[in-house]
């Protein structure tokens, strides 16, 4: 089996929680051999201020649960970093969340940190590149740029839960995010969040059957 090398980058936009369960999920999953883990400075002070912890690095990463020797963190400051180059394996990019100034970076070729130009490689060799955008209300700017970045190739895929599973804690609502992101991925885990047109599909998703 192919091991998947993906890319995780978290910005300066609420919801850090979500992507800390991203991370969980790719971590226990034997289809991922490599992670390669990126939290922007205004991502560290998301993640201090959610988590009540440190803003070093260090402190960010155990916050967000990345412990697995597969996790790498990578300074998005360095623009040495392996994700820049083409060449580079890798099988996706997810920025979760997504600040609407790293998606309008990213949809102007704009490369001022090593998350953008680890996205712009991604698009420039047409690899999966999954924008979970945190925003809300868009304005003319923000839907400009998302029709752009989704013209270069990548997927706006917007930090909205599902209602459909009747959710009774915010956990649910983040686990079953997460999972859709990765099933269209490619990287299903369960089929628990697979609507079939019935009630078996809340009642599995509200139990945790399989």
């Amino acid at each position: 089996m192919t091991q998947r090398n993906v890319t995780v980058a978290v910005t300066g936009a609420g919801g850090t929680g979500v992507a800390k369960a991203l991370l969980a999920a790719l971590q226990r999953d034997d289809r991922v051999g490599h992670v390669n883990l990126l939290v922007s400075a205004n991502g560290r002070k998301l993640v201090a201020f959610e988590f009540q912890t440190g803003e070093d690095a260090g402190s960010v990463v155990r916050a967000l649960g990345a412990t697995s020797p597969k996790v790498r963190s990578l300074d998005p400051a360095d623009m040495s970093g392996a994700v820049t180059s083409g060449s580079y394996p890798s099988d996706a990019m997810i920025i979760l969340p997504c600040a609407a100034g790293v998606l309008g970076r990213i949809a102007h070729g704009q490369t001022a940190s090593l998350i953008e130009r680890a996205a712009d490689v991604m698009l420039k060799q047409r690899r999966h590149l999954v924008l979970c955008l945190r925003e809300t209300p868009l304005n003319l700017i923000h839907l400009r740029n998302m029709v752009a970045v989704t013209e270069a190739g990548a997927t706006v895929y917007p930090m909205i839960p599902t209602y459909y599973n009747v959710p009774e804690t915010l956990a649910q609502l983040r686990d079953e995010f997460v999972e859709r992101v990765l099933q269209f991925l490619g990287l299903p885990s369960t089929d628990r969040y697979q609507w079939d047109g019935s009630e078996t599909t809340a009642r599995r998703e509200r139990t945790g059957e399989r």
